[in-house]
């Protein structure tokens, strides 16, 4: 029997997660697809899937056209087709969409890496010790008071012991030599 596991919301990483399998799902439909030598022209009023099977070629869906995509630019200019309703890859998306998906996927992207870099230099700054090291630094400071008082002990000690038997230190122990 499997124990049951309780799941909780799904993580801030997976989300451009998403996003970037979207993307790759697109580049892989685009690169499956077999460039032609035909013109794309001729599929002009057949089916969007027709005329998509060629990459290089722009579906239309107001004019019912396949035009060749414009490759100087990135996206095909409004007087070609407008973004709504021009496909390429596949029929179901169209540049609108897919700028407004990965626009909002890459913004999501950029500003969880922001927060985790916030996040992470803030707890570096600022870090508080924890208990252990709150332990472990008053556990020291212990015993260098306890050091310091053994030692004072051992000097008194060492004190009595050079003033019974004579041996007491002087302040300065070289002033009998500077009157000579």
């Amino acid at each position: 029997m499997v124990p049951r596991v309780a799941r909780g919301p799904t993580p801030y990483w997976m989300l451009p997660l998403g996003g970037a399998a979207l993307l790759l799902l697109l580049i892989s439909v685009a690169a499956a697809q077999e460039p032609s030598g035909a013109a794309c022209s001729q599929n002009t009023n057949r089916t969007c899937e027709e005329c998509l099977k060629n990459v290089s070629c722009l579906w239309c869906n107001t004019n019912k056209a396949c035009l060749d995509y414009p490759v100087k630019n990135v996206l095909p200019p409004a007087s070609l087709c407008k973004l709504s309703s021009a496909r390429w890859g596949v029929c179901w998306v169209n540049f609108e969409a897919l700028i407004i998906t990965m626009s909002v996927v890459g913004g999501a992207f950029l500003l969880g890496v922001a927060v985790c870099c916030c996040c992470c230099c803030r707890r570096k700054r600022s870090r508080k010790p924890d208990r252990s090291e709150e332990k472990a630094m008053r556990e020291r400071e212990e015993r260098r008071i306890r050091q310091e008082e053994r030692r004072a002990e051992m000097k008194t000690r060492h004190d009595e012991i050079r003033k019974k038997y004579g041996l007491f230190k002087e302040e300065n122990p070289y002033a009998r030599f500077e009157n000579n």
